[in-house]
């Protein structure tokens, strides 16, 4: 009997799922992502790479979205995409909230198919950067169900978004890094509409070494399941959210810091750097978040060193920390030269298994040592409801007025009950410029 095909088996799933498929655990957790995404969205438009690179990196810019394991940001390659659809297609082509919630988590479930069939996507990634691998064919996979292509043209669109994978992990800490994700999402659309137009792929793409499989070592994958015993990985799995914007290896660092520094200061005062003889992190092996004196923003964001001091000195992380001026203070200089790393045996570079223990040794011979094996954000520990709402306001309050960040709060949290999506996307275009105003009067 031939075997079936993991890529046929694929496109199987993007076309079969109806919203009858959706759980209410599911549900609940989507919106939280499409919630945290668009915030995110929001803030990420203040950046300089946004006004250098425009729509491409829009939501990505800030480093700042949410995670899964094994590592991926699962919703910033989707959720714009569908935006976006949502937005351009005939007003006679209506899409409800669930319609959105459906191609969403379709988006999202490829991509996390997609990572369980390597071993090494387990730990964080050291060749490609995986929203521009599986980033690029969640994509696809979401357009492709809103659009209702069939399941030989989702098949087609899969093949054509894996020529458009892939972006190297050298650019990570860079200005680049944010492309990978305004690509991904991209190139994922386009896939669905050049599947749309006739255009053909490999249709056992997934199924190859020398297909999806080029961007692991030990690619194995599997066909998935019919639809009748059909289980989404994101009800299994949850995400985890940032609380500020940096690499999420380092929020264990922040975490472990902020344990130190009150064995440190009383009373609100500032640390005495000078009295610090040494800082020593025990942390998993990621070279490209080891950066002992970064020099921006993006380096800062992607620095073990950076966090650890920066938390010390002044209790916290926030989104100015990773200011210039912020970066450059004397007092962050003078600790970053007193940090030391050890990578103990068993602290795996694993999103799911890494932990971070920081010893500081002051001048008088005291050390004082503190671990987080889990921050609160990550999805063993996640953010309360209320602190995901205060994220939300605090990221879209600078693009948005106050009562169009509560009216979108509102509509999110319902997204299953929204029978228009045009409603959503009018909110989130916000007020028009002054001068436009005036014209249309």
């Amino acid at each position: 009997m031939m075997l079936k095909s993991v890529t046929e088996s694929f496109a199987r799933v993007i076309h079969g799922l109806a919203v009858g498929h959706l759980t209410d655990h599911v549900i609940q957790r989507s919106k939280r992502m499409i919630l945290d995404t668009l915030g995110v969205g929001f803030l990420g438009t203040s950046t300089e790479v946004f006004h250098k690179a425009s729509e491409y990196s829009k939501i990505h810019s800030m480093d700042f979205d949410d995670t899964w394991h094994p590592a991926t940001h699962p919703s910033g390659a989707v959720l714009p995409v569908l935006m976006a659809l949502t937005e351009a297609l005939p007003s006679s082509q209506k899409f409800s909230g669930l319609d959105l919630l459906l191609a969403f988590n379709v988006g999202i479930e490829v991509q996390g198919q997609l990572m369980h069939f390597s071993k090494e996507a387990s730990d964080i990634p050291k060749r490609f950067h995986p929203p521009s691998v599986v980033g690029t064919l969640g994509s696809a996979a979401a357009a492709s169900k809103l659009l209702r292509l069939s399941m030989a043209k989702c098949q087609e669109a899969l093949a054509i978004a894996v020529s458009h994978a892939g972006a190297p992990m050298a650019n990570a800490a860079t200005q680049t890094k944010p492309l990978h994700m305004g690509n991904a999402a991209r190139h994922g659309m386009e896939s669905a509409f050049l599947a749309m137009l006739g255009l053909q792929g490999n249709k056992q793409v997934l199924d190859m070494q020398t297909g999806f499989g080029a961007f692991y070592a030990n690619y194995s994958p599997q066909a998935l399941p019919d639809l009748d015993s059909h289980t989404w990985l994101l009800g299994q799995q949850d995400v985890a959210f940032k609380r500020f914007p940096a690499h999420l290896a380092t929020h264990w660092v922040a975490d472990a810091a902020a344990s130190v520094r009150k064995h440190l200061i009383t009373d609100g005062a500032l640390l005495p750097t000078d009295h610090v003889e040494r800082i020593v992190l025990r942390i998993p092996d990621v070279q490209y978040v080891n950066r002992p004196f970064p020099d921006s923003e993006h380096a800062a964001r992607h620095s073990f060193q950076y966090v650890a001091c920066t938390t010390l000195l002044d209790g916290g992380i926030t989104v100015p920390s990773f200011h210039k001026c912020q970066i450059d203070r004397p007092q962050v200089r003078e600790l970053l030269r007193k940090v030391e790393l050890e990578h103990p045996w068993d602290n795996r570079p694993s999103f799911d298994t890494l932990y971070c223990e920081i010893s500081v040794t002051l001048r008088d011979g005291a050390t004082f040592t503190e671990c987080s094996d889990t921050f609160y954000g990550h999805w063993r520990k996640p953010l309360s409801q209320e602190d995901l709402r205060e994220k939300f306001r605090a990221n879209a309050s600078s693009m948005l007025s106050c009562d169009t960040v509560e009216r979108l709060l509102e509509i999110i949290e319902n997204l299953e009950d929204l029978e228009d999506c045009s409603v959503l996307t009018t909110l989130l275009k916000g007020p028009s410029p002054p001068e436009m105003v005036s014209k249309s009067i």
